[in-house]
């Protein structure tokens, strides 16, 4: 089986080939850290996760870097309305963004650089531009000449006269195009500035991550991920300038996630309809939001509703009910039993490979868990025994670790314990002598009290919700 991705440089599906044998160079651009992280965010950070985890399942070795914006427009307009510093205010979003991946399961990125710790490299780009002549300095401004790029416009399908026939007229009449992008800023009062060979400024928004990239990971990289709404214009002037520099094609795979809507409604600060990150976790487990994320093609607009987390909460149910052992007083291994289960278990591994395969088709191989899941349940409702469940869940365990998931319950404990024992043995004894309304009426007291009642023909067993 041959891993293949889609590729947005070149709109197809094509087979995964590293630059380098077994390794895996993988950029994905970060957050501006000016706000609250919200659940886009983490959108796209749990979906470069998954990818990552399953090119290290598949045996590459995988170099992830992951930026952060810590000097920006935004930053230093609310810093100002803040009235802190704005690398104080940077530093603490960082921490929180942070704490976030933790808390959604997120694996560490091996490299985490920022902007205000690449200025050099950012000035040795520029320069290098300049001096070919893919820039030009202007009164302390440097931009970069869109019209030397050849190919420009190659990522988002763009042509360089459709996009001058349909700019509007730029105010700074400074600029040889209209469409030429900064890749350096002159200071303005009160704005965090660097020395460099046009003055005191700071870089442009999309030199950055070409600096940080060649940085970490060199000239060429083999993934280069972000939001689809990157691809335009972040995306296209990152091609552009690296290429430009370096003289070599820069990323041999774009990936974009789609982006997050509320109800069909695109997520905005201006709609006043963001969810953070805080705000999501204090309602629901990590693992419902990665789920929500699985359910779905990473490349497609995500759908975010109550029914959604709905769905997404009983799914994880499913799967942590799979993990739980036999019922008691199972002891039985019947071969029929255990012949299917172990056929399942290959099935499902298989199933799940070809479907992660294909463009990290993380819905069709959930599906394949649940096949796994059904299988296991029936196996334990016949009686099959904790070991010979084993096998099963194991390869559960294993392949939910893929996808990040952790499936832990909340262990829950409480001087109640006892007294539920006891209306257990009252209910088991009055099953034995078919009071059935009495005992259901137990039952379904013991739920709306979070009791959880699992009857086999070996007994029951009760856990809290």
């Amino acid at each position: 089986m041959t891993l293949r991705i889609y590729n947005t440089l070149t709109r197809i599906k094509e087979d995964f080939q590293t630059l380098e044998e077994g390794k895996v160079r993988m950029y994905v651009c970060g957050p501006t850290v000016y706000d609250n992280a919200h659940v886009g965010h983490a959108m796209s950070s749990i979906v470069f996760d998954i990818i990552r985890r399953y090119l290290e399942y598949r045996g590459y070795v995988v170099k992830h870097v992951m930026n952060f914006t810590d000097v920006d427009d935004k930053i230093i307009r609310r810093a100002n309305e803040s009235g802190i510093d704005p690398f104080a205010l940077a530093e603490s979003y960082v921490k929180q963004y942070m704490q976030h991946l933790t808390d959604l399961n997120v694996l560490p990125a091996h490299v985490t650089p920022r902007v205000t710790q690449e200025i050099q490299n950012i000035i040795a780009i520029t320069q290098g531009l300049i001096h070919n002549e893919y820039a030009y300095a202007v009164d302390g401004d440097v931009y970069f000449r869109v019209e030397e790029d050849d190919d420009y416009g190659k990522l988002s399908r763009r042509k360089l006269e459709d996009m001058q026939a349909g700019s509007r007229i730029d105010v700074d009449e400074r600029k040889e195009n209209p469409l030429d992008f900064a890749l350096w800023k002159a200071a303005k009062p009160g704005e965090p500035a660097w020395d460099s060979p046009w003055g005191k400024g700071r870089p442009g928004w999309h030199i950055e991550c070409s600096a940080m990239s060649m940085e970490h990971l060199g000239e060429q990289i083999d993934i280069h991920g972000g939001g689809n709404d990157l691809i335009f214009p972040h995306h296209e002037n990152e091609i552009a300038q690296s290429e430009s520099y370096t003289g070599k094609p820069f990323s041999r795979y774009w990936i974009h996630n789609g982006m997050l809507q509320l109800s069909g409604e695109k997520m905005s600060k201006s709609l006043g309809n963001i969810i953070s990150i805080d705000e999501f976790l204090s309602r629901n487990p990590a693992d419902v939001f990665r789920l929500i994320v699985l359910n779905s093609s990473y490349r497609s607009p995500l759908t975010f509703t109550d029914e959604v987390i709905e769905q997404a909460t009983r799914g994880l149910e499913r799967l942590r009910g799979a993990l739980r052992p036999a019922r008691p007083g199972a002891g039985a291994t019947p071969e029929a039993l255990t012949t299917a289960l172990t056929a399942q278990v290959e099935t499902t591994r298989q199933g799940f490979i070809e479907a992660m395969d294909d463009d990290f088709n993380t819905a069709g191989a959930l599906g394949h868990l649940y096949e796994l899941v059904r299988a296991i349940n029936q196996a334990r409702d016949n009686g099959l025994s904790t070991e010979a469940l084993v096998p099963a869940q194991t390869l559960l365990r294993e392949l939910t670790h893929v996808m990040g998931l952790t499936l832990e319950e909340q262990t829950r404990t409480s001087s109640a314990d006892p007294f539920v024992d006891f209306l257990i043995e009252i209910r088991t004894e009055l099953r034995q002598q078919k009071l059935w309304a009495l005992s259901d009426k137990i039952r379904d007291g013991l739920r709306n009290l979070g009791v959880v009642l699992e009857d086999s023909k070996e007994g029951s067993s009760w856990r809290w919700e």
